[in-house]
């Protein structure tokens, strides 16, 4: 089992490109598929994704995941997005999303793209 730490250096293809060829950059790349309906951004380049727990042996894809706030009005359908778009991927057997609060989403945790997008840098 490995984890992987959504702040780590990965350089999955972009949304336009073709799907990278090792599993976890896969799932980055599904999870970069994943927009907030709110802010034309993907949630992984938001920084919602806060962690990728992948057993290559059972296929089984854990991530936590935050919103924007407690209050965000896609709470209800961002996890479900999430899901779909993992599971959708060859070789992921089930993909279960938690919710998870701690730490609080802050604008910093947006990469530098998600950024400049949103004129912050």
């Amino acid at each position: 089992m490995r984890i992987y730490d959504s702040n780590q250096n990965s350089n999955p293809q972009n949304n336009a490109g073709e799907e990278p060829d090792n599993q976890h950059d896969k799932i980055i790349w599904a999870l970069k598929q994943v927009y907030d309906p709110e802010i034309p951004i993907s949630i992984y380049e938001l920084g919602l994704i806060y962690k990728v727990d992948l057993n290559e042996e059972t296929g089984v894809v854990n991530i936590d995941m935050t919103l924007t706030t407690p209050n965000c009005p896609e709470a209800q359908y961002l996890p479900g997005q999430v899901e779909a778009s993992v599971k959708a991927l060859e070789g992921v057997t089930d993909c279960v999303v938690n919710i998870v609060w701690e730490p609080a989403w802050s604008k910093d945790m947006m990469s530098d793209e998600a950024k400049l997008h949103l004129g912050l840098i």
